[in-house]
């Protein structure tokens, strides 16, 4: 789930799965027939390019697949009502644009994989983001601006 995040900014969320609640990133609904079988994403960001945000979870759970990456227990507690103390082991996804463009640089690999996505478009895709973050970073706060700069 984490890995799904690296192509567009997502708000902090648990990434977690689920048989029944909905405040994991992926809900696979119990059912008794075969034919009802499906998997509930809930992300990425609705800000996403969904042509980068759909063939990046498409390539992430092509990958898991074949490398059979455990995704652990299922979390059937609602996410949002567990206590701090609950919470502390277990991991987020990335809270901000920079942390998604650092995991998507250290971890990309699996997108490169059938041609789908190529090694320039990845790294030009972060050197934007990344010219993105600089001026946001760099740019005022109205609130800071309120604070400081007004008399």
């Amino acid at each position: 789930c984490r890995r799904l995040t690296h192509f567009e900014d997502t708000e902090t969320s648990i990434p977690a799965y689920s048989a029944r609640n909905r405040s994991g990133c992926v809900r696979i609904p119990w059912t008794e027939s075969p034919k009802a079988k499906r998997v509930e994403a809930r992300f990425p960001d609705p800000s996403a390019n969904p042509y980068l945000a759909f063939a990046a979870l498409l390539m992430a759970g092509i990958d898991g697949i074949e490398n059979k990456i455990d995704p652990g227990e299922a979390m059937d507690k609602n996410l949002y009502d567990l206590p701090a103390e609950e919470l502390e082991g277990i991991p987020t996804v990335c809270g901000s644009l920079r942390e998604a463009m650092e995991a998507l640089t250290a971890d990309h690999d699996f997108l490169l994989k059938g041609d789908v996505f190529t090694k320039d478009q990845i790294e030009g895709y972060i050197d934007l983001k990344m010219e993105e973050i600089e001026q946001y970073e760099h740019t005022p706060h109205p609130v800071e601006f309120a604070m400081y700069y007004s008399c």
